[in-house]
């Protein structure tokens, strides 16, 4: 132990292989890597040393004291950038970026998630630095010849060597894993956390300077994929709902699963369930898919209201919340006079509402300023969704027709808690506490909503009114598949939990029948749908979705990572799996060129939020929206 303590090199190898073993133990305790094949464990074993040695290396370099100091302050770094990616991983299911750390100001509004996610074994993740600054403090002083500097040379070359290694192997295994990067976790699966997070600084710089050098030119194939994709419209449909209200209503982490499932004995969502068996005229797509990313909720609202996807990383909401956009409530606006609004619970700095929105083209937000936010009436993010539903009765009312409102819930929003005077349905069983209260909150929104219909009706806006009801993303992530095995009656294989992502579409048109449509589609498909039954068609718009009611529609739907599941195929990584059977079938050319067009919709569709893209597209009859005209304050419309 004195040679430890008093010994660069020993205390340096202490060092290198107390970081290895608690980034070792998050990969089995954490993360869920999909990790396959012997190459794939190797990898993992030995990934966390390369970042380690060299900057860890650095200090051997330095003399006495200096050494101790800086192999404990880079010790600490490395421990914020585990922690902070264990942490956001447990809320998220995926790696932090540069991106996300524009929005950190979020989590103070999620206090409740994030004190709820931390665990009593996370000591061991502090352990090593701990045990290092107490060997550095009983002997603060290490010996300054104990290693020459060709051989600390030698460790840090050896370093660079080892990770060159490392690529080597992880490029074999997964060719072109730096240059398709749709999925962070084969990034830390081959390479680590560490070098993950130099990597992604690295792209977060190379993105900053894509929108300072671009051009027109780069719009050109944009639009002709657009073109190309374009779906005309069903005449049965086109024009419809023409100058009928349009009230969309964002159901948080609501997933199809729960339609007509039972516990203990009892419907979970009855209302709901009544509204997918074509209840109140509604037309409900059983096959709708989310397609978020790490935005989530934001990522959602950006896909309904403007058709194109979220960023591989961070949210566009945060990050491009300057851009150029051509979004569902201008386009209303301007060619049928629409007013629009959003209405949410929350206030509107929480993801920067309050400012895409103006790039957006809302013209009024109702947030939590214009509601009731006492006490009783709050839970988790912010206010309950029955006195929200119930005080937006009134501003509905206020808008000038027709109108485009889209509703926001909280309630059902991890990590699912409910006060008890508030709960008609017992937790579930599972011993899992997230899938437990899941089912208490889902309750409590089914409630929600029918009292909103009732009250809908009597304020006459019900009849005149096109009706949009969706899913914003899944709310149990991978992290709970033991008790959601036991939820479902089957095993979760990544097949499966691909088909857990469907979230229910329910749209109702005044004077139109009911019933189920078992379409495949996704959120990007929402907004082409909508406007084909204004009697707007979409085709000179940049829209990366088809309207899910046209017979040309497009029934692949890409996920965010470059995965893609439609009607006969499901891909998963490089796995090829029959939607129907959910067996693993050889990959063949059809599989191939589906999966080279998600690849190019996913590429063109980040070119434009990236470069910022639609400030380029000149049409004659859309104006861009000038934010400068928008207020969300007491003066102008939110009394």
């Amino acid at each position: 132990m004195k040679k430890i303590i008093s010994h660069k090199l020993s205390f340096f190898l202490l060092a290198v292989v107390l970081v290895w073993a608690k980034t070792y133990a998050s990969y089995l305790v954490e993360f869920n890597l999909g990790v396959k094949g012997l190459t794939q464990q190797i990898l993992l074993f030995i990934n966390p040393f390369s970042f380690t040695i060299v900057l860890l290396g650095l200090g051997l370099f330095l003399k006495g004291r200096r050494s101790a100091v800086w192999i404990i302050s880079i010790n600490a770094v490395m421990t914020f950038v585990l922690y902070a990616n264990i942490m956001f991983y447990r809320f998220f299911d995926d790696f932090l970026t540069f991106a996300n750390l524009k929005q950190a100001g979020n989590l103070g509004n999620m206090s409740d998630g994030v004190f709820s996610i931390m665990a009593p074994h996370d000591i061991i993740y502090f352990l090593d630095l701990v045990i290092l600054i107490a060997l550095c403090v009983k002997r603060p002083q290490l010996k300054a010849s104990q290693l020459k500097k060709r051989w600390a040379a030698a460790v840090v070359l050896a370093g660079i060597l080892l990770f060159y290694i490392n690529l080597s192997v992880a490029e074999k295994d997964r060719p072109e894993l730096l240059t398709r990067t749709f999925d962070r976790n084969y990034i830390v699966k081959y390479l680590g956390p560490y070098n993950y997070t130099i990597y992604d600084g690295i792209q977060a710089a190379q993105t900053a300077s894509q929108k300072a050098y671009a051009s027109s030119d780069d719009l050109t194939s944009v639009v002709n994929f657009t073109n190309s994709h374009y779906a005309k419209p069903d005449k049965k449909y086109f024009g419809i709902a023409k100058g009928k209200n349009i009230i969309k209503i964002h159901l948080e982490s609501f997933q199809t699963f729960l339609i007509d499932y039972k516990l203990h004995g009892k419907e979970v969502t009855p209302f709901l369930n009544k509204l997918a068996h074509g209840s109140h005229d509604m037309k409900y797509f059983d096959n709708f898919f989310h397609q978020t990313g790490q935005g989530k909720t934001a990522d959602a609202e950006l896909m309904m209201d403007n058709s194109v996807f979220g960023l591989p990383e961070g949210t566009a909401f945060v990050t491009k919340g300057q851009n150029t956009y051509q979004s569902l409530p201008a386009i209303l606006n301007q060619k049928e006079g629409y007013t629009s609004a959003v209405l949410h619970g929350d206030y509107k700095s929480f993801w920067n509402r309050d400012q895409v929105y103006k790039q957006i083209g809302y013209d009024k937000f109702f947030d939590a300023s214009s509601y009731d936010m006492s006490e009783e009436n709050l839970v988790n993010l912010g206010l309950k969704d029955k006195p929200f539903f119930k005080e937006s009765i009134p501003m509905l009312k206020s808008l000038k027709k027709p109108f485009y409102a889209h509703l926001m819930t909280l309630t059902h929003h991890y990590p699912f808690i409910l006060d008890e005077k508030d709960a008609t349905l017992e937790k579930g069983t599972t011993g899992d506490s997230t899938v437990d209260g899941y089912f208490q909150t889902a309750r409590y929104l089914d409630e929600s909503l029918e009292q909103f219909f009732k009250d809908l009706k009597k304020s006459g806006l019900y009849d005149d009114s096109v009706i949009v009801i969706y899913g914003d993303h899944n709310g149990i992530s991978e992290n709970h598949n033991r008790a959601m095995e036991e939820v479902l009656g089957k095993e979760i294989t990544p097949y499966q939990n691909v088909m857990n992502q469907r979230v229910p579409l329910m749209i109702r048109i005044p004077g139109q029948k009911g019933g189920v449509n078992h379409t495949y589609g996704g959120e990007v498909d929402v907004m082409p749908t909508l406007l084909h039954l204004q009697g707007i068609d979409n085709k000179n718009y940049v829209n990366f979705g088809t309207d899910l009611f046209s017979k040309e529609h497009d029934e692949t739907v890409p996920f965010r990572n470059g995965n893609y599941v439609t009607p006969k195929y499901t891909l998963i990584d490089t796995t090829v799996y029959d939607t129907k059977t959910g067996k693993e079938i050889k990959p063949n050319k059809e599989t191939e060129k589906l999966k080279t067009q998600v690849s190019e919709q996913l590429d063109l569709s980040d070119q434009v939020l990236y470069k910022d893209l639609l400030r380029f597209h000149k049409l004659k009859d859309f104006t861009p929206v000038d934010p400068a005209k928008y207020f969300y304050g007491k003066e102008k419309g939110n009394e």
